[in-house]
């Protein structure tokens, strides 16, 4: 397996984690789901920190299309290196960090994770596209 293809995977499996800390806190806040919540679908009110754990992870399913669409690209044109794996491993460890820094309420350092997470897909297209 290549290291895009594996950091590929660990940001899916990262990306399809990141639901657990907000239901955590619907849990913690409210307690578990009846029946009644599967009729009426309103948000039940959850701490600061469950709605930034809610958006830290529709941020992650965004960010995360164009990162596999070009992972997968890059393997079906053999194109490939070690600048491709390079980009893969910092955007997966750029969206950890995101994923926590975004749950910690840490302003300006978030956007720079972001944008940095950002350039690591620009950087992937320019491989692809040499």
């Amino acid at each position: 397996m290549s290291p895009e293809v594996k950091y590929l995977a660990f940001t899916a499996l990262l990306t399809a984690s990141l639901w657990i800390p907000y239901i955590a806190a619907q849990v913690i806040t409210n307690g578990l789901l009846t029946a009644q919540n599967y009729v009426d679908p309103t948000p039940r009110p959850v701490p600061f920190w469950g709605l930034r754990a809610n958006r830290a992870h529709i941020n992650a399913v965004e960010a995360f299309a164009p990162f596999a669409a070009l992972v997968v690209l890059i393997q079906i044109t053999g194109k490939n290196d070690s600048m491709t794996a390079f980009w893969a491993m910092s955007f997966f460890w750029l969206r950890l960090a995101h994923a926590i820094i975004f749950l910690a309420a840490v302003p300006f350092l978030r956007t720079l994770i972001f944008v940095l997470g950002y350039v690591c897909v620009v950087g992937l297209f320019y491989e692809l596209m040499k």
